[in-house]
Parts: C-alpha cells; sequence; structure tokens
C-alpha cells in the first residue's frame, strides 16, 4: 500500500502545479488610421516630423513592440514599450505600413496585430497609390497548379486619394518580370498559366488618376 500512497502523493502535488501560462492576445490598432494621411505628426525640421501611434490594451501582454516601415525604403524602426502608445519621428510625405506585436515575459508566443498603411502628412497635394499589397502567392510560397495548369495571382490596392486608375502586372520565369497585363482598377486577381518545377517573379504597379504609380516589389514563387 505504501508505493500506492506515495503515487498519489505525486499525482496531487503535480496537479497543484502552476497554470501554464496564456499566450498574449493582439492588439487593435488606434491610429494613424488604416489607409489614411496623418496630418498630426509635430514637425521636426523640413523634411521629418514625429508621429505618436495608438493602440488599445491586449489580453496578457506586459509588453509591446511597435515595427514601422518605410514603404519605399522598406527600412524599418522598431519601439519597445509597456505603454500603449509610442513615438517615432518619420519622413513628411512617404508611405508607411505599422503593425505591434504582444510579449508575455512568462510565454515565447507572440501575437500580431493586423497591418495598417498611412502617408505621413507632407506639403505634397496629391498622393501616390499605397504599393499593392501582394497576398498571394507571397516571396517564397510554393503553389500548385488547378486542373487547367493555372494558379491566382491576388492583391489588394489603395490610394488615400481614392483615385487608382488600373494597374501594370509584370509576370515572367525572369527576374525582373516583364509586363504580362493591364488590369482595370476593379480587378485584384487573374490566372496564369504555369509550368510544374518552375519559379516565376511577379510584381504590380499602381498608378492613379494624376499620373503617379507605385511599385509592390517583385515577389517570386515555385509551381509543383
Amino acid at each position: 500500500m505504501r508505493p500506492l500512497v506515495i503515487i498519489l502523493a505525486v499525482l496531487t502535488l503535480l496537479g497543484c502545479g502552476k497554470d501554464s501560462p496564456k499566450p498574449p492576445a493582439a492588439a487593435k490598432l488606434l491610429f494613424p488610421e488604416q489607409n489614411s494621411e496623418c496630418t498630426t505628426g509635430v514637425d521636426l525640421n523640413e523634411t521629418t516630423s514625429r508621429v505618436e501611434f495608438l493602440w488599445q490594451k491586449a489580453a496578457n501582454t506586459d509588453s509591446y513592440e511597435l515595427r514601422v516601415t518605410h514603404l519605399l525604403t522598406n527600412v524599418t524602426q522598431t519601439v519597445s514599450t509597456a505603454q500603449l502608445s509610442a513615438e517615432l519621428p518619420l519622413q513628411k510625405g512617404a508611405p508607411y505600413s505599422w503593425i505591434v506585436i504582444s510579449h508575455n515575459t512568462e510565454t515565447q508566443e507572440t501575437a500580431f496585430s493586423s497591418s495598417w498603411r498611412f502617408y505621413n502628412a507632407g506639403s505634397v497635394r496629391t498622393y501616390a497609390p499605397f504599393p499593392a499589397e501582394i497576398i498571394e502567392p507571397g516571396s517564397g510560397a510554393t503553389v500548385f497548379r488547378d486542373i487547367n495548369n493555372e494558379v491566382v495571382l491576388e492583391w489588394a490596392g489603395a490610394d488615400i486619394d481614392n483615385d487608382i486608375a488600373g494597374y501594370e502586372l509584370y509576370f515572367s520565369e525572369v527576374d525582373p518580370p516583364v509586363l504580362f497585363s493591364e488590369p482595370a482598377a476593379s480587378t485584384t486577381s487573374i490566372k496564369v498559366s504555369v509550368q510544374a518545377n518552375t519559379v516565376y517573379y511577379w510584381k504590380i504597379i499602381t498608378t492613379d488618376r494624376e499620373g503617379n504609380r507605385s511599385d509592390s516589389g517583385v515577389y517570386g514563387f515555385r509551381v509543383l
């Protein structure tokens, strides 16, 4: 009986152990708003202003990591804070994306917020469209052909002036890709013919009615 008593005691102690830490939840972004012009920055000089970022408190989170990326240079600034806001110096008249990552010191799990885009206000009266957001296939993805030996290229466009005129789709087996088609502003996906065991490259250039253009950058994917 004594070994049984010892086993029961050990199981009881294990059952009274500390619960596993709960993973952090994703923060909800507040400001700068999605697809907007941020006009509240504090002037630092002719080319730079200081912008404050705001988000809501996330459950099971004790610190946040703010990442702000210049969409034309792909340079990212990062700030870690326990607060629900942070400030960064940004180039005037430039497009940015931002996300907030939730952290909890008791677990290695993290949670990513949505990614929002905005223009930091500058002296220009019209803005180029945001670089198209590539949805699929993403860079480095591996995809399967459908029964017709086709895959779908999908993207999302946005412009704070709301005057996107159309797109230029570049697609080929070489990098940089060549012009493939010119979809209308209402088109954000297209099927293309592909071959197995081949790498393809593609990008989207967005144009607006003012003649402004933005480049998504080149994405490569492999077809099985």
